[in-house]
This record gives C-alpha cells, structure tokens and sequence, in this order.
C-alpha cells in the first residue's frame, strides 16, 4: 500500500504533470507558466545538490539522519499542490486545493518514510521546500489576476498523464549514483 502511495510523488508522475500545468498556464499567461517553472526547478536544483553531495561526496548530517531531500516529498508538495489548486481556482476554493495538496505530499513523505527510503528529517526538509514552491507560485499566480482558460480540458488531460505516468519510475537515482562522484572528484 505505502509503494503505491509513494508512486504518486515518484518524477515519472510529478514532472509530466509539471509540464502539463506549465502548458495549461501559458495558455493564458507565459510569465505566470515561467515563474512555476523555475519555482520548481529551484526545488529541484537543491534536491539534486543534496543528492549529489550525498552519493558522490558522501557529506551527510548524521546527528539528524539527513542524507538528502527527499524528491518524491518535494515534488509531490510542490506539483500535486499546484495542480489540485489550479483545479479548484476558479471555484473559489484556491485555499481548499492548497490544503489538500499540502496534505498530499505530507502523505507521500510518511509512505517513504515507512518504506525506510528516507529517514524524517529528509521528508521534512523535501515537504517544506516543495511546499514553499507551491505556496511562492500559487500567491504569485493570485495577485497576478491572471484567468485561467480551459480548466475542463486541463483537468481531463492532467488526469488522463496521471494515469499513464502512474507505476512509472524515473531513472534520475541511477543516473546520480552512477556520475556523483565523477561531479566530486572535481571539486577536490
């Protein structure tokens, strides 16, 4: 059950549906859809570092049990959030999809800590971040005024990538454990 919990936060999920609310608010505003963008790319940059420093460096905080950002955690505050806020925007229920989406991600982090693949402190640390990227987008897509178009559509499209990307595992894991220490080397 956990597995299947934590697989809404994995990025095979949570980057498509990036994408898609990116796309959906360029339809009716490109600055507003480059703020998330880069919002989230903030959050993924410091997960990445952590990463990095963890599987190629080997720093760590051991009085804390902190090895790295917990990215699922992250992604999953920070997307899920967006997204189920977007949805519920034009109802006038913007401060409903906040929590729900909050609530979400907090989810996610408890199932990666039960399945023992971060430790409390590295879902802490992934909610909070993941969770100011949402909050900094969402507050910023409010007072711009900016009007949605299409949240139907949007809707039916975001789920219908959910459903797809579900059970889908990205390859970035791998991908940092194999060039980390590479990345290290040159800094030393």
């Amino acid at each position: 059950m956990w597995n299947s919990i934590s697989n809404f936060g994995d990025a095979a999920v949570t980057l498509p549906l990036a994408m898609g609310c990116a796309i959906w608010i360029a339809g009716s505003d490109r600055r507003m859809a480059a703020y998330w963008l880069i919002s989230l790319s903030v959050g993924m940059a410091i997960v990445g570092v952590t990463k990095i420093l963890y599987a190629g460096c080997g720093i760590e905080i051991r009085e804390i049990g902190f090895r790295v950002v917990s990215g699922h955690t992250m992604l999953s505050s920070a997307v899920w959030t967006t997204c189920i806020t977007l949805f519920l925007r034009r109802a006038g229920r913007s401060s409903v999809g906040v929590t729900l989406g909050l609530a979400g991600g907090a989810i996610i982090g408890a199932a990666r800590v039960v399945e023992e693949a971060h430790t409390v402190s590295e879902v802490i640390a992934g909610w909070a971040i993941g969770s100011a990227v949402a909050l900094f987008f969402v507050r910023s897509l409010a007072n711009s005024h900016v009007q949605l178009r299409g949240t139907i559509v949007a809707a039916v499209s975001l789920l219908l990538v959910s459903g797809i990307a579900y059970g889908h595992n990205a390859p970035f894991q791998s991908l940092i454990d194999q060039y980390s220490p590479a990345i290290c080397r040159r800094f030393q």
